[in-house]
């Protein structure tokens, strides 16, 4: 279901099309976008002619104000595809309510065909937004789309579905990293809500499940996997598939420097500091030295 991570990163919609009639939802949005941009450019091109000058310097003109023109029907083309995808959107939804649930991959299954359809509707301007070199536009189309997210969130170096996904404030999602809250197994297609709360790292790679709740202040590590319905305690750090505990997170707390250490200090000792307070695992068993010289410290404190 996932695009390949050689493609492209990005928002994603599936690209299984439960009939190819759907198409014409495709179709149809690029033709009414890029009809906007042709009378657009039309008018620019009347304005620029019309001005009573020597014939060079309406070339030059032209030139000069082309490339603010360009960005304009650019941003132009995405609101017009957003515009018509949402009146789509508001008619399909109308007549079936997107759900959750577990639903047959079958032509007689009203949730797969309608499945379908909404991810054809939302192709072409996801696919245009995310082109723009700015963010915004992502985010626009999330929002509309009824994702709940923040402008602050930064979620366009992975590929993260369109529907049914909750985001808290301050969320970083990796590059190449899958948040799905749909997905197909053999004949089946689940579709469930993802909840990912604030303040959480979504590592490289990585993959989100349908239904999984990432719980506030947690990181799931580079290449780990949080299954269906799992659920990430809140201020964890989470590693390997299926994701596990790994540590607790203290990215978060207050007086982080002093007690790491300051940067005057030795390299090694603050190498192992981190060690110690990031890297080694919360069932990692101490020996009775390390034990009793921890609690010597804390009694010095």
């Amino acid at each position: 279901m996932s695009v390949p991570s050689a493609m492209r990163v990005g928002p994603f919609t599936s690209l299984v099309l439960a009939k190819k009639k759907y198409i014409f939802f495709y179709l149809f949005l690029i033709w009414v976008s890029v009809l906007s941009i042709t009378l657009e450019f039309w008018v620019f091109w009347q304005e620029i002619f019309s001005w009573n000058l020597l014939f060079p310097w309406n070339i030059t003109h032209f030139y000069i104000f082309f490339p603010l023109v360009a960005i304009l029907m650019y941003i132009t083309i995405v609101f017009v595809s957003l515009f018509f995808a949402k009146v789509l959107l508001i008619f399909v939804n109308a007549l079936h309510k997107p759900r959750e649930g577990v639903f047959k991959r079958d032509l007689s299954d009203k949730d797969y065909c309608y499945w379908s359809i909404r991810n054809t509707i939302k192709r072409w301007p996801i696919w245009l937004s995310h082109r723009f070199p700015f963010p915004f536009l992502d985010n626009i189309c999330f929002k509309l789309f009824g994702v709940k997210t923040k402008f602050s969130n930064s979620l366009f170096e992975g590929w993260v579905d369109t529907e049914f996904i909750e985001f808290g404030d301050n969320v970083v999602v990796g590059q190449g990293s899958i948040i799905q809250s749909s997905t197909i197994i053999g004949n089946l297609l689940l579709i469930k809500k993802t909840i990912i709360e604030e303040n959480v790292r979504i590592g490289s790679h990585a993959i989100v499940m349908p239904g999984a709740h990432v719980g506030k202040n947690c990181v799931l590590a580079a290449l780990s996997v949080a299954l269906v319905g799992q659920d990430l305690e809140e201020n964890w750090i989470y590693v390997g598939i299926p994701a596990k505990k790994f540590k607790k997170n203290r990215f978060f707390e207050d007086g982080l420097i002093e007690k790491i250490g300051k940067r005057t200090e030795d390299e090694e000792a603050l190498r192992k500091k981190y060690e110690d307070l990031y890297i080694r695992r919360h069932d990692e068993r101490s020996t009775l030295r390390e034990r009793l010289h921890a609690r010597t410290e804390r009694r010095k404190k």
